[in-house]
């Protein structure tokens, strides 16, 4: 199966991304839906932050879903409180998961990276998840669409080798 992943400059954020290689302005959010739609039947996931939901859920299919990545530890800024410690994932399709496979929450509680060389660069605990929500496997394809830092190409081929479990799921385990 092929699947996409979308982590663009949030809507109104453009500016914090200008001196990347990449850098392209402002995204347009309804081309980047329509592209998602049309090009990745198996399955999409969109990040974003949850001020703009307003805008990008709009303009979504119907059959989306929001997740939250909630983070623990995060950049509080001054003057805003509460403090914006979650961030939405917004999710289309993916591969269907059966009874006998684990149930995958609809949240996850990861902290930020810090100093990966631009903002908002996922950690790997985050990327896991992402491919755990999509019902990805080994053999499948991700596209990432804006690849910044490069994180989530890298946290895929640790996932592939199976590397290291999210956090939330070694608690599960009882490890440590």
């Amino acid at each position: 199966m092929k699947f996409a992943y979308a982590d663009p400059p949030y809507p109104g954020c453009a500016h914090l991304y200008r001196d990347h290689a990449d850098y392209d302005g402002e995204v347009n959010h309804a081309a980047l839906l329509n592209r998602l739609v049309d090009e990745y039947p198996d399955g999409w996931a969109l990040s974003s932050s949850r001020s703009a939901l307003w805008q990008i859920l709009p303009l979504c299919p119907s059959d989306v879903r929001v997740m939250a990545w909630v983070k623990p530890f995060c950049s509080f800024k001054p003057g805003v409180n509460p403090a914006y410690a979650w961030e939405p994932l917004i999710v289309r399709r993916g591969r269907k998961r059966t009874r006998e496979q684990k149930t995958v929450r609809d949240w996850t509680a990861t902290n930020i990276t810090l100093k990966k060389g631009l903002t908002g660069a996922k950690p790997y605990e985050f990327c896991s998840w992402l491919f755990e929500v999509l019902g990805m496997s080994p053999e499948d394809d991700l596209v990432d669409l804006f690849p910044g830092t490069g994180a989530v190409t890298a946290a895929l081929e640790t996932w592939r080798a199976g590397g290291p479990m999210p956090a939330q799921r070694r608690d599960e385990k009882g490890a440590a």
